[in-house]
């Protein structure tokens, strides 16, 4: 299975894209990213994904901002070219070269990726996972939080440290001990019927299937609410789960050791699990 590159407009196979050792995501660490699914070909609400870039690197403070129509043309160029029903697609922007001569005209580099299976295992779904309570923690004082930058070791490490000790995920808490979101996930809690989830303003990543599942809540009348939340809220939930894009949506069942609610995935969480397929059926037919 071959993985495909699109760079600033130009095809390749993936063993042959390059980037330049002078290029600011590199040198600098200064990039967005995306991580998206195609679902037969079509990739779920790419528009929102790029939006959401945009306005990061607006937001950021980038002197030249992406184009909408390029990235969407790149995303688009490689998910054709990998012939899959369902792939992994990322897409990373950076504000280009270092060593640009001064009359050159400014550019992006801007490089998509698809190819690789993006299902998680069949058990994640069917058993729940584990996650664990970070020591880490975010605030509104770090310009990066609630952005996908590619500034990203402080994330994977914490993952890294949840894996080390059996757990899918990392939870991130605030400096005043809030519930924010996992390393790569959102997180919903639900207790007697209704749903919760950390405001943007956590601050937290605005994730697309976080805006999503919201939407699809309010769609089959499930209360859902924005609110600050605890350690506590978090142990004493009925259910709990993730969500990102490549996941969808995986029920928690255990905080560490500490089971949630009957240590099993619940009604509300395949409800909206089955609401997200049926969705993702509907936006996602044939190309």
């Amino acid at each position: 299975m071959r993985d495909w590159v699109s760079m600033n407009g130009r095809l390749m196979p993936g063993d042959q894209a390059q980037v330049s050792v002078f290029d600011s995501g590199f040198m600098q660490g200064i990039g967005l990213f995306e991580t998206l699914r195609s679902y037969n070909g079509v990739v779920f609400r790419l528009d929102h994904h790029l939006n959401r870039l945009i306005r990061s690197a607006r937001l950021l403070g980038w002197s030249l901002l992406p184009v909408l129509d390029d990235l969407r043309d790149n995303v688009r160029q490689v998910v054709s070219a990998c012939e899959q029903e369902a792939t992994r697609v990322r897409l990373t922007v950076t504000t280009g070269s270092l060593r640009a001569a001064a009359s050159d005209e400014p550019e992006l580099t801007i490089v998509a990726t698809a190819g690789g299976d993006p299902a998680y295992p069949a058990e994640c779904y069917q058993k729940g996972v584990t996650v664990w309570a970070s020591p880490y923690r975010q605030g509104a004082g770090d310009p990066t939080v609630g952005h996908k930058t590619t500034s990203y070791f402080a994330r994977l490490a914490s993952l890294r440290e949840a894996h080390a000790r059996g757990a899918f995920e990392a939870l991130w808490f605030t400096h005043q001990n809030l519930l924010a979101e996992g390393a790569i996930t959102s997180i919903f809690v639900a207790r007697n019927g209704r749903i919760f989830t950390p405001p943007l303003d956590t601050p937290v990543l605005p994730g697309i299937t976080r805006a999503t599942v919201i939407e699809m809540a309010d769609r089959v009348r499930i209360p859902i609410e924005e609110a600050a939340l605890t350690i506590d809220d978090l142990l004493d939930a009925d259910e709990v789960f993730l969500t990102n894009s490549l996941m969808e949506i995986v029920p928690v069942v255990r905080v560490e050791r500490q089971p949630i609610g009957t240590e099993k995935p619940g009604d509300l969480t395949r409800a909206l699990y089955e609401q997200y397929g049926e969705l993702v059926e509907q936006e996602c037919a044939y190309a």
